[in-house]
């Protein structure tokens, strides 16, 4: 090669359109060789998230095929691969999107010193999320606690707009490169991959055709039916943002053109879009919220926290005797995904009703759901349980009994994912046991448990009394 090639270092953003960090590799017209690392951050992610980033990665790999380039694959410690990388080829520079979850900055930031040390140019880039966490500020110059002055801080500034898919010049000769089928990136799905792909919106072009779509038949109704459980009601867009297959920017862009034009959802949409930059603007100033109680004085608060309690068996495996809850899920195995408001629901089940610690059931998502995303799993659990950034955190106690009576007023959410509960059984509700762990002996026709572990009346009552005693 007469021209040092440029590796760019693909993570999270899974796109050729609107990607700086690659704009930047290609800036200079040389040779650009794109890699995938399966690295020890991502070797610890949970079934269905590492699942899904395999899948990602080989969608994006035949991406740049079509545009006359090609998705090196490589597996092992980030810097050491990277060092391989620039002996091999004579890169004289990495380039990469910024992560912020304390895993990923932990990693990035050794790849970053050891790189320069050894001469080479190693640049991070923004991309992942609208606005750099450390770019929003309150008159005192602290981070933001409370989402509300978040949101009328930023939602004026705009954003600039979205880059151009770049000319991506291939080098002379290719580095070796694994088979990502060879890692078998899935195995820990077992026979729940065969469920749950169907319901799976991979690549670029794929999560712009549902940015389409509801832009132009959703949005318009989509502040009120994006609670309604039994609907389509949201964008569905968390998969593709997490994966970085459209960047933020795009949907903002979007939401933006679409407020302009008076939709009413458009709003909300946007506000949703800032909720997310929300959660990582709260892991960058406080990584403990990924682990640990984002206020203290929750340290002090008699969790369980013993996995092997029969109300968490009951709890994962979506028989609690609380429709909605259960339902909500069952969802999560047939699909990979859980609606939003259920998340809710499920959440403020497992931490206020049961008592159960938070980080039980983030972990448990974190392990199925497809959209999994650190920082909005993080703060999503820890709003629900009281523990995390809520201005009224621990008396809101979700009686799943009248949301679902509010949220699925015919009964259809439940119907559509419990079996047990109908003679004639919708095949939604069916694929939960295909795709569920055999040892889990668990069967359509089994009865329904006839009451729930804990009612809604007296789980409330437990736990405003133990916050209380507390003296939360």
């Amino acid at each position: 090669m007469t021209t040092a090639p440029i590796i760019y270092w693909t993570r999270r953003d899974f796109r050729l359109g609107d990607n700086p960090a690659l704009v930047a590799a290609c800036a200079a017209g040389a040779p650009v060789i794109p890699v995938f690392i399966l690295d020890e951050a991502v070797e610890g992610h949970g079934a269905a998230p590492k699942w899904r980033l395999g899948l990602g990665a080989e969608a994006f790999g035949a991406a740049l095929a079509a545009a006359g380039s090609r998705l090196i694959y490589r597996r092992g410690n980030a810097l050491e691969v990277l060092r391989a990388l620039v002996r091999e080829t004579g890169a004289a520079a990495v380039h990469w999107t910024r992560l912020y979850d304390p895993d990923s900055r932990k990693r990035d930031e050794a790849v970053k010193s050891g790189l320069k040390a050894d001469g080479v140019n190693a640049v991070s880039h923004a991309g992942h999320v609208l606005f750099e966490p450390w770019t929003v500020e309150t008159q005192t110059g602290s981070y933001y606690k409370v989402y509300t002055p978040f949101w009328k801080t930023v939602r004026d500034r705009g954003q600039a707009e979205a880059l151009a898919r770049p000319r991506i010049a291939a080098p002379d000769q290719w580095p070796d490169s694994d088979s990502v089928a060879d890692w078998k990136m899935g195995a820990a799905m077992d026979r729940g991959a065969e469920v749950v792909r169907p319901y799976l919106n991979i690549g670029e072009d794929a999560a712009r055709v549902r940015l389409e779509n509801f832009i132009s038949a959703g949005i318009d109704g989509y502040r009120d039916a994006r609670d309604d459980l039994a609907v389509n009601g949201t964008s569905l867009l968390s998969e593709n943002l997490t994966y970085g297959e459209i960047s933020a920017r795009t949907c903002w862009h979007a939401g933006a053109r679409a407020m302009a034009d008076g939709k009413p959802g458009a709003e909300t949409f946007l506000k949703e879009l800032v909720w997310r930059d929300f959660a990582y603007h709260l892991v960058h100033h406080t990584p403990r919220i990924t682990s640990g109680n984002w206020r203290p004085e929750w340290d002090a608060f008699a969790w369980k926290t013993d996995t092997g309690l029969p109300e968490v068996r009951d709890w994962t495996r979506g028989r609690t005797g609380m429709a909605v809850v259960d339902a909500a899920m069952r969802e999560m195995y047939v699909t990979g995904r859980m609606h939003n408001r259920a998340r809710m629901l499920v959440a403020s089940y497992l931490t206020k009703h049961l008592m159960i610690h938070w980080k039980i059931g983030l972990d448990w998502f974190a392990d199925c759901l497809v959209d999994w995303d650190p920082a909005s799993n993080a703060m999503g659990w820890q709003w629900s349980a009281g523990s995390g950034p809520d201005a009224t955190p621990y008396f809101r106690v979700f009686n799943p009994e009248t949301q679902a009576e509010k949220f699925d007023r015919q009964g259809r959410y439940r119907m559509r994912w419990l079996a047990e509960i109908s003679s004639k059984p919708l095949e939604t509700a069916t694929r939960y046991f295909d795709a569920i762990p055999r040892g889990w002996e668990m069967g359509p026709h089994d009865a329904y448990r006839a009451t729930p572990i804990v009612s809604a009346s007296e789980g409330r009552r437990r736990a405003l009394e133990a916050y209380g005693n507390r003296g939360f």
